[in-house]
């Protein structure tokens, strides 16, 4: 299902943070969305499943606006994991089972207790299945709360910054986990992510924002060291490490120095 974004723009209180913002992801791919700080991330991920109201622009799935869709059936669409969430006071199913609540009428069926059983199955977190969310790690919660946005069943990922404060093993194990939902499950992945090698490893198209608009919108094979120091305002080496393209941050580029 194709995710189709048309002339998005967003201000908060006449500060424009998006300018015309438009790019197209088919099903299966992994889009890695990449800027420095304040460059609108986040705000555009926040756009896309409706959370907050763009000023302008067409957000469709396939052939639907999304905008004729209530917040449930965007919940359906959409599977969302923020960069900031508290470690709740409830069990580990509990929480996931809380991806369920757009389906679920008075109570949850057996059908929602096995789709939640499966993911926790899925994921490795059987182990987790009955302790207290908020007794556990930072790299724990964050796969508890990516399954608990696949247990939405959604069509469309979109992950804010999901490996911020992780160590090295829970960065990899998480993107891991998004990459294979994508690849066995057929969805799209939108990723706001700050470490571009992570980026290289699991995205297949990069967006870069620079000045509140689209910098770049490109494979990553596409991707050139110049591409980077226009974004980021570094020098950086690029190389290949087993099939892995690798970016070695050199030095800041001084402005006042650019032509």
């Amino acid at each position: 299902m194709i995710l189709t974004i048309s002339g998005i723009r967003f201000s908060y209180n006449n500060h424009p943070v998006l300018k015309d913002i438009s790019f197209t992801l088919p099903e299966g791919k992994i889009l890695g969305l990449l800027g420095v700080n304040g460059a609108g991330k986040s705000t555009l991920l926040k756009c896309l499943n409706r959370i907050l109201k763009p000023q302008a622009g067409v957000i469709r799935i396939g052939d639907q606006d999304i905008s004729s869709l209530t917040k449930n059936e965007i919940a359906k669409k959409f599977g969302y994991v923020p960069q900031r969430h508290s470690e709740e006071s409830m069990t580990v199913f509990d929480l996931i089972l809380l991806g369920r609540k757009p389906y679920i009428k008075w109570t949850a069926t057996e059908k929602d207790l096995r789709i939640v059983e499966d993911i926790i199955s899925v994921m490795g977190l059987r182990h987790l299945a009955h302790r207290q969310a908020n007794q556990l790690s930072g790299g724990e919660v964050q796969k508890i709360i990516l399954a608990r946005a696949l247990a939405q069943e959604p069509r469309i990922l979109l992950l804010d910054e999901p490996t911020s404060n992780l160590d090295l093993k829970n960065q990899l194990q998480v993107m891991d986990l998004m990459k294979r939902a994508v690849t066995t499950q057929g969805l799209t992945a939108v990723v706001s992510v700050h470490d571009i090698n992570l980026a290289f490893r699991y995205a297949d198209y990069f967006l870069m924002l620079k000045d509140h608009k689209i910098h770049t919108l490109a494979p990553k094979d596409q991707i050139t060291a110049e591409t980077i120091q226009d974004v980021y305002g570094v020098s950086v080496m690029m190389g290949c490490v087993e099939d892995h393209t690798v970016v070695v941050p050199v030095k800041p580029i001084d402005t006042e120095d650019q032509p």
